[in-house]
């Protein structure tokens, strides 16, 4: 029997993991690939077409950079949404050492119309968007942690609410606020 990587059974394996079982780790790893690789693609179609990472390989160090965290798991929504973040520190380092002369690189775009704000299209960079959500994060905290949930790891607004500890309404409402500051920040 196949379970859901959103089933009950991936906090349990959470729980058994955190407390030292490593059978719960071996039974977790496949449950919780596929979620992974769809958080990879998220974040991947976000980037330029001449990125340089692939999505084994954003998984690859997601899964490194998880299972090596002393993370008191609270549930698999949790899980993922560190997960998510994690893939995003790791491709904003990439685009930071991409960026470097040193390395030749140039900066990377991505899209901010799939943030659905009405505009005409444009690129934006990943780094400046970083720069914006550190700048909003500042301003006000629960507007980046839902930037971060909804935008970078596709959570649902139900999922990012029960993350955040608010309700469904109030999520929408602030992601609204939040589209809007980074639109200003990126546009100006």
């Amino acid at each position: 029997m196949e379970v859901s990587p959103f089933s009950s059974e991936v906090t349990q394996y959470l729980s058994d993991w955190r407390q030292g079982n490593k059978d719960a780790l071996d039974k977790l790893v496949p449950i919780v690939q596929s979620e992974l690789k769809l958080l990879a693609r998220r974040y991947l179609r976000r980037e330029s077409i001449s990125v340089s990472i692939q999505t084994t390989e954003l998984i690859n160090e997601a899964y490194l950079r998880l299972i090596n965290r002393e993370t008191d798991w609270q549930n698999r929504i949790h899980f993922f949404a560190v997960a998510a973040k994690i893939m995003r520190n790791f491709l904003i380092d990439h685009a930071r050492k991409t960026k470097n002369a040193k390395h030749g690189g140039a900066f990377r775009d991505i899209s901010i119309e799939r943030m659905q704000l009405g505009i005409p299209q444009k690129n934006v960079d990943l780094i400046k968007l970083d720069e914006a959500l550190k700048l909003l994060e500042e301003i006000n905290e629960r507007r980046s942690r839902i930037v971060e949930l909804k935008f970078f790891g596709g959570l649902t607004s139900a999922e990012t609410a029960e993350i955040v500890g608010v309700s469904e309404i109030t999520v929408k409402r602030e992601w609204l606020k939040a589209k809007a500051f980074l639109y200003t920040e990126l546009s100006g």
